[in-house]
């Protein structure tokens, strides 16, 4: 199963400003919180995905990969900044060992 878009798992339209995306993120949150939500067995997963959606949207950079390269920018083989978040162990300490 492939992921939604985290523009419309937030409610917003593309390009949307970081005002806009932390009040559709607290919006979503209230809507979909767990608690709100104790006879729905799926609202843990919407509101993971709402968290998901905010953590990448909230932060510049990110939003920049994503909305450049989509889900794909934090998968690791796209050239987006997923690979910088996400490192190597071998390429952390490689210059320790070539000393």
């Amino acid at each position: 199963m492939s992921k939604r878009d985290y523009y419309e798992v937030l409610g917003l339209s593309k390009g949307a400003s970081a005002d806009e995306i932390k009040k559709g993120y607290r919006s979503k949150a209230k809507e979909l919180h767990p608690d709100r939500n104790t006879s729905d067995p799926s609202a843990e997963s919407k509101f993971k995905e709402a968290n998901e959606a905010y953590d990448v949207l909230k932060d510049p950079e990110r939003k920049a990969a994503y909305d450049r390269f989509g889900h794909a920018a934090f998968e690791g083989g796209m050239g987006g900044g997923g690979g910088q978040r996400q490192g190597d162990f071998s390429s952390a300490f490689s210059d320790v060992f070539e000393d």
